[in-house]
C-alpha cells in the first residue's frame, strides 16, 4: 500500500506533535465551553470524543483520498465564544441546535463556492475585533485566577515567557507541564478524578431557539470562518497545496452536523497544526507529507476513544490551571486580531466599538455580546464612513 511506503518516522512524529500542540493549546477552552452550558463530566467527555473522532476521521479520509495533507481541527475561537456565552441562558439542547445550524451554514457556503465571497462581505477589521473581544473576555478570567492561585499562575506565566523566548513551538507544552508540577507539589491535584476507560458519546436532542441561533450560531459561524478557515486557507496556500477548498469546507460543515448532537460544536480547516504537517520538517519530499496528516488524524481518533481520561485529567487539576492554560494559549491570537482590527485608520474606530461591546459581555433580549458587538461595529462603520464625505461637501 502506498501509504505505508510513503510513511516515515518524521511524518509520524510530525503528526504526533501536531496532535499534542492542538490539545495542549486549546482543549482547556473546549472544556470550559462545555461547562458554560452546564455539561456534566459525561457530557464534557462526549464533547471531546465527538470533535476528536470527527476531525480525526475527516483528516484521515481526505488526506488519503487526495494524497494531500488536508488538516481539520476544532474551532478554538469558536470554543472561546461559547465559553463566554451567558451561563444559564441556553440549555444544552439549544446549544446543540445552534451547532447544527452553524454546520448547515458552513456546508452551504462551502459547497456553493460562496466561501470567499462571504468573507469579502465581512470587514476583516470587524471580524478581528469581534474575535479579539470574545477571546479577551475569556483570557481575563485566566489572569484573574492569580487572585486565588497566585503561585500557580505566576509559575505558569514564567514558563510561558521562557518558552516564547527559547522554545516557541513547545511553549504551551512547557507551560502546562509547569502547571502540573506546581499543582501536584502544592496538593491541589485530585487523583480521585482520574479515569482510564473508553469514552461513551452522550446524545442530546437538539432544540432550536431563535435567541440561541442569533447569540451562538451566527457568532460561531463568523469567528470560525474568519478566525479559523481564513488562516487555514493561508496555511494551505503558503505551502502551495492544491486542496479543494470549497469541497473541504463543505465537508467540515456536514461533519459538524453529524457530531453536533454529541457535543461536536464545530469542525474547520486547521492552521497551526496544518503548518506542522505541511512543512519540510515533516518530510523533505512534499508528495509524502500527506502521511503526516493521516497519522495526525489517527492520533486524534485514539485520543477521542480515551476522552474520559482527558476529561478526568482536566477535572483532577484546579480550575485555575485550566483557565490559565487557555488564557496564555490565546495571547498571540488576541494580539494578532487586535493588530488586524486597528491596522486601517478608516475602520479603527468601528473596530474598537466592536471590540469593547463584545468584551463587555452585555446581554440584551437574551442575545449575547458577540452579536451586539458586530452590529454596533457595523453601524459605526457605516455612519463614520459618511462623515468625511459630508464634511467635504460642506
Amino acid at each position: 500500500m502506498r501509504f505505508w511506503r510513503d510513511t516515515s518516522l518524521s511524518t509520524i512524529t510530525a503528526g504526533f506533535v501536531a496532535m499534542l500542540v492542538g490539545y495542549t493549546s486549546s482543549v482547556a477552552i473546549v472544556f470550559s465551553a462545555a461547562r458554560a452550558f452546564g455539561a456534566n463530566d459525561a457530557e464534557v467527555t462526549s464533547w471531546v470524543w465527538a470533535i476528536s473522532i470527527g476531525m480525526g476521521l475527516i483528516t484521515m479520509g481526505l488526506s488519503l483520498r487526495w494524497r494531500i495533507p488536508t488538516m481539520v481541527a476544532w474551532s478554538t475561537p469558536g470554543a472561546a465564544v461559547l465559553a463566554t456565552a451567558q451561563a444559564g441562558q441556553f440549555t444544552m439542547g439549544q446549544a446543540i441546535g445552534a451547532f447544527i445550524v452553524c454546520g448547515v451554514l458552513i456546508a452551504f457556503v462551502g459547497f456553493t463556492g460562496l466561501f470567499e465571497k462571504a468573507m469579502n462581505k465581512i470587514p476583516l477589521a470587524l471580524a478581528g475585533a469581534l474575535l479579539a473581544g470574545a477571546l479577551s473576555h475569556f483570557a481575563v478570567e485566566g489572569f484573574a485566577a492569580a487572585s486565588s492561585r497566585t503561585g500557580l499562575i505566576v509559575a505558569m506565566f514564567a514558563a510561558y515567557l521562557f518558552g516564547r523566548r527559547f522554545i516557541v513551538r513547545y511553549t504551551m507544552m512547557l507551560t502546562l507541564g509547569v502547571g502540573v508540577v506546581v499543582a501536584v507539589a502544592t496538593g491541589t491535584f485530585n487523583s480521585n478524578k482520574l479515569q482510564f476507560s473508553l469514552a461513551h458519546p452522550v446524545f442530546t436532542r437538539p432544540s432550536f431557539s431563535l435567541a440561541a441561533i442569533v447569540s451562538l450560531a451566527l457568532p460561531l459561524f463568523v469567528v470560525t470562518m474568519a478566525g479559523q478557515n481564513l488562516p487555514g486557507v493561508a496555511a494551505i496556500r503558503t505551502f502551495d497545496y492544491p486542496v479543494p477548498l470549497s469541497k473541504t469546507i463543505g465537508i467540515t460543515g456536514l461533519g459538524t452536523i453529524v457530531i453536533a448532537p454529541f457535543g461536536g460544536y464545530m469542525l474547520n480547516l486547521s492552521a497551526i497544526t496544518a503548518a506542522i504537517c505541511m512543512s519540510p520538517e515533516s518530510h523533505e519530499d512534499k508528495s509524502r507529507r500527506y502521511t503526516a496528516a493521516v497519522w495526525n488524524g489517527a492520533f486524534y481518533v485514539l485520543i477521542g476513544l480515551f476522552a474520559t481520561a482527558v476529561t478526568g485529567l482536566l477535572n483532577a487539576f484546579p480550575k485555575e490551571l485550566v483557565r490559565a492554560v487557555a488564557a496564555l494559549a490565546l495571547l498571540m491570537t488576541i494580539a494578532n486580531n487586535l493588530t488586524n482590527a486597528t491596522a486601517e485608520e478608516s475602520t479603527r474606530e468601528a473596530a474598537i466599538v466592536t471590540f469593547l461591546v463584545t468584551l463587555s459581555g452585555v446581554t440584551i433580549a437574551r442575545v449575547g455580546s458577540a452579536f451586539w458587538g458586530a452590529l454596533a461595529g457595523a453601524i459605526a462603520l457605516v455612519v463614520l464612513d459618511r462623515r468625511p464625505k459630508r464634511a467635504a461637501r460642506d
